[in-house]
């Protein structure tokens, strides 16, 4: 999801270390918190009853909360994208070896970062994984 910036509109709010703050649902950027108090956790209503719908569905299941349960194609295409990771990195690796042209090495380059992208837009909690 992008989150428009520039004058009137709203911009995520970032932490310290400069990570933007998220909903721990959906995974959207949370707008920045003008008011003081307790930071957002969630980008509204309906995103804040999944996650009690999930705690509720977890402790009445006797699992603790750092159990997360996935489906075997979730579970499936998350080790595809690892694996597609690692043949990039590996292929950078090997290129850095031979003398590459800035050409090759921009392609290489380009191909690791997009499926660091791929992974980076992976959430196993909240909505399905996508």
């Amino acid at each position: 999801m992008a989150v428009e910036q520039g004058t009137g509109a709203r911009q995520a709010h970032s932490r310290r270390d400069g990570e933007e703050r998220r909903c721990g649902w959906c995974r959207s950027v949370l707008p920045a918190q003008e008011s003081v108090g307790r930071p957002r956790l969630y980008c509204g209503q309906a995103c804040r009853q999944r996650a009690y719908e999930q705690r509720s569905a977890t402790a009445k299941a006797g699992l603790s909360d750092d159990v997360v349960l996935v489906t075997r194609a979730e579970l499936d295409g998350l080790q595809d994208r690892l694996y597609q990771l690692r043949c990039a990195i590996e292929d950078v690796q090997t290129l850095l070896t031979e003398r590459p042209t800035k050409a090759e090495l921009e392609r290489s380059l380009e191909d690791l970062i997009r499926s660091t992208g791929r992974l980076d837009r992976l959430w196993l909690n909240g909505r399905a994984a996508g």
